[in-house]
């Protein structure tokens, strides 16, 4: 499952995501409903949003993209565990995502672990490479 930030270095040209999308085969690439918003909210706030919007729907033209209706109950789970240690989290799309791709058994394609730290049992993996 894609990250929002690693489809977001995708549709910048930073990550050459269609070969690794190639390579895996597109039907091994999923990515949550919730990365569809993140991702429409960013064209929508682009210097061009009929552009970015273009983009964005050309991008997951293709993908499965997983619901999260039936992760309600992990997610409450997951969003209880800090809050009951003080430590409350601010990153809900990121527990959401997190959350769906460890019900669905699937690693998590991301260049941001720490928002996913609260989330043990969690597989991920980052294709962007740093120069």
């Amino acid at each position: 499952m894609l990250d929002t930030s690693t489809c977001v270095f995708f549709l910048r040209g930073e990550l050459h995501l269609d070969k690794i999308i190639r390579e895996k085969g597109l039907e091994n690439i999923f990515i949550s409903e919730v990365t569809v918003f993140e991702l429409k909210y960013g064209a929508e706030n682009s210097a061009n949003p009929k552009k970015s919007h273009r983009a964005v729907d050309k991008f997951v033209k293709g993908l499965t993209i997983i619901p999260i209706f039936g992760i309600v109950d992990q997610y409450t789970n997951y969003k209880v565990l800090p809050r009951k240690n003080g430590k409350p989290m601010h990153v809900e799309f990121d527990l959401i995502i997190g959350v769906t791709a460890l019900a669905n058994e699937m690693i998590l394609v991301t260049d941001n672990n720490h928002d996913f730290r609260y989330l043990e049992n969690l597989k991920l993996v980052n294709w962007l490479e740093r120069k």
